[in-house]
């Protein structure tokens, strides 16, 4: 869907960003509303306010958070504010989780969140965009920019496609898992818990804010082992801890033998945990930065 709702509310909205950002509420492809947040490029060394039209037309990073996360929640704010020291950044909630509609699938349908993400930055004038994802954001970056790749222009829709489109240009995904239904670990078993369980689901929404789907997937969708080598030649970082207690380093591996060498780079970070929650300053600063050295013109 390269217009829409969603892709209407946003451009609507265009005048009225400023320097202190701006909320929306998208809507998704199979009509699920999702909260959302525009936080303008905020550079360390002073500098003329970012938030001109002319600033917007460079490179956005959208942040995609992990289970149980929320636009509100401590770690994605502090994840935000590092990545908009060198770009604008839009933070969402996932369904099922914060202020969004809808309910959680885990990973399934959440590929259509993101999506509307994607499509809001564009619509508000960025050329580029890339799609950092934690954890289960992780695994949803993978089957986006595999089930999303750069159109081909056909019959003069090239421009608007890329004004619209949902796809990414540069994919970072932080502490992903390889492959689905993993029991491997104490945490895993207990997301499991919280997933499959009447008692589970009732904690998570009560406790975590978190409501889930309580249907199991049908069709089992796409695993971030089967998405990895469809994604290039979109460039792709993997970032992994090597004390992740949720995934073991079979999972980046996995991934990185699965996804196109030329395209991809492996960064196993020693003393690293697990996702945003774990993501220090430094880190996050590299990420940035592999990110703006991708989206430099050539030459």
């Amino acid at each position: 869907m390269s217009s829409g709702p969603e892709a209407d509310f946003a451009r609507s909205c265009v005048p009225s960003i400023t320097s202190s950002g701006h909320r929306a509420a998208l809507l998704t492809e199979d009509g699920v509303r999702i909260e959302a947040a525009y936080t303008p490029r905020r550079p360390m060394i002073p500098g003329p306010a970012p938030h001109t039209r002319a600033a917007r037309d460079g490179l956005a990073i959208v942040l995609a958070h992990g289970f149980t996360g929320a636009l509100e929640r401590p770690a994605l704010r502090r994840a935000a504010a590092a990545f908009s020291q060198h770009a604008d950044v839009i933070t969402f909630s996932f369904r099922g989780h914060g202020g969004s509609g809808g309910r959680s699938t885990v990973g399934d349908r959440e590929v259509l969140d993101l999506a509307a993400a994607v499509r809001w930055a564009r619509s508000l004038g960025h050329r580029r965009v890339a799609t950092v994802g934690f954890s289960m954001g992780g695994s949803v970056v993978l089957r986006h920019a595999a089930l999303h790749g750069r159109p081909a222009p056909l019959y003069g829709q090239g421009a608007h496609e890329e004004r619209t489109g949902a796809y990414a240009d540069t994919v970072v995904s932080v502490s992903a898992p390889a492959r689905w239904y993993y029991r491997g670990t104490a945490p895993m078993r207990r997301v499991h818990w919280a997933v499959t369980r009447p008692a589970g689901r009732l904690v998570s929404r009560l406790g975590l804010r978190t409501r889930i789907h309580s249907e199991d997937w049908d069709p089992v969708p796409l695993s971030p082992t089967e998405a990895a080598p469809l994604i290039s030649p979109t460039p792709l970082l993997l970032v992994h801890g090597d004390r992740d207690p949720y995934f073991p380093l079979d999972h980046p591996r996995m991934l990185m033998s699965a996804a196109d060498p030329s395209s991809t780079e492996l960064w196993i970070e020693p003393g690293f945990g697990h996702a945003e929650n774990a993501a220090d300053a430094e880190l996050l600063a590299r990420i940035a930065g592999w990110i703006t050295r991708q989206a430099a013109p050539a030459g």
